[in-house]
């Protein structure tokens, strides 16, 4: 058994200390070639002491210097890179073959699109590679020649429940029928939204069943995280959009379901914890111990689901619509949310005030064909600019 080479994109969130957590208990199948981080130095340098990777990415020069030093006093030889370019050679200079795509937001486009050119195996668990550039990321997937997993609990459960021969061939599917993601509701679930007006970060940012960053944490409340992952389902998975439903289903055992035309319904079940797929995608396809707690089914005392209220959810609805209008709509969407999100959780932008800003900057950006990096990329940075003017005059 050959052991992978593995370079982990944010490997300081908590996707990349679970990734760690789970090679950490395979050592004899797992080697770390390369670690990324924005800001957390410290977290990367205890990291990079552990695991020894060939190299080392931090955001800027003032890092970079911090974390050599750390590492010279360990005497650790891992080389130390800055800069969005640095986070490329990570992928391309470290000799991995796996790649685990965890940095959130834009940040981690150009190195998972890089990560796909090279015919690498993708784990995919940043969501703006298939949000911001689906079709251009799948053609680098297919030209590539690499393996492509998804890390998203819920993608990651419809993977397992589809037919092992599946293709994205209209007009069969082999008998898929719908795409069903579940969803949490998060925080708000039972809370009229006009209840919402004074949600302060701390609130939202307390998922009742996942430890997530605080970003997606909010995301999770405002349910547009679900809203991404229909996006990343059409394109992931091939089916047309009204295919892909939304279920709340509040006990998060269910992580997703696949209906088939005879009346068939496969499930995922397991613990919320990520542990699980991430280790599925990094041994696939084996299966080995994730360090994850069995699920008893006995002592669950129920299941439920239901249909989401789009008017309680008014992101869910946003990012409907823009995966209905395609081209650079969703990524639009995903800019709006992240400057808004980022302006709830550091500046005061009242909660309520998130769907409003990503509403009108998708009201203000015409969607144009997203046929290749740099229109994606102008049309993220103007979605930018005029989600801060709608910030700006909200906070006057």
């Amino acid at each position: 058994m050959s052991i992978r080479q593995v370079a982990i994109l944010g490997s300081t969130g908590s996707i990349g200390v679970n990734t760690l957590d789970v090679i950490r208990a395979h050592p004899d199948r797992f080697q770390v070639v390369a670690l990324t981080a924005a800001k957390q130095i410290e977290r990367l340098a205890e990291q990079c002491i552990e695991f020894r990777p060939a190299i080392a990415v931090v955001a800027d020069a003032i890092g970079a210097a911090r974390l050599s030093q750390l590492l010279t006093d360990k005497h650790i030889k891992t080389q130390v890179l800055f800069g969005p370019e640095a986070l490329v050679t990570a992928v391309t200079d470290s000799a991995c073959d796996t790649v685990m795509a965890a940095i959130v937001g834009a940040a981690g486009l150009v190195p998972t699109l890089a990560a796909a050119q090279a015919g690498k195996r993708v784990l995919l668990a940043n969501k703006e590679a298939l949000v911001m550039s689906g079709n251009l990321f799948m053609q680098a997937m297919k030209a590539g020649g690499g393996e492509l997993l998804p890390i998203d609990s819920e993608h990651n459960a419809i993977f397992q429940c589809l037919p092992a021969q599946f293709t994205k061939t209209p007009a069969e599917y082999l008998g898929v029928e719908e795409l069903w993601l579940t969803a949490s509701g998060g925080p708000f679930r039972d809370i009229p939204i006009a209840d919402l007006a004074a949600i302060t970060p701390e609130q939202a940012c307390a998922h009742p069943n996942w430890v997530m960053g605080r970003k997606i944490s909010v995301d999770s409340a405002t349910m547009m995280n679900k809203g991404l992952e229909v996006i990343e389902a059409f394109w992931l998975f091939g089916l047309p959009l009204e295919k892909i439903k939304v279920l709340i289903h509040p006990q998060s055992v269910v992580h997703s379901m696949v209906r088939y035309r005879d009346g068939s319904v496969l499930a995922q079940m397991g613990q919320p914890d990520m542990r699980t797929p991430i280790a599925f995608g990094l041994a696939w396809p084996q299966r080995i111990d994730a360090g994850v707690a069995q699920l008893n089914l006995t002592q669950l005392a129920g299941l439920s689901f239901s249909e989401p209220n789009f008017s309680q959810f008014p992101c869910l609805s946003l990012a409907f619509a823009a995966a209905n209008a395609g081209g650079t709509a969703p990524a639009v969407l995903n800019a709006a949310n992240e400057i808004a999100v980022a302006a709830f959780l550091d500046e005061g932008l009242p909660y309520l005030q998130i769907a409003e800003v990503v509403e009108g900057t998708l009201n203000a950006v015409p969607s144009v064909s997203a046929d290749s990096l740099e229109i994606i990329l102008g049309a993220d940075a103007k979605a930018r600019q005029i989600a801060n003017d709608f910030i700006r005059n909200i906070k006057r």
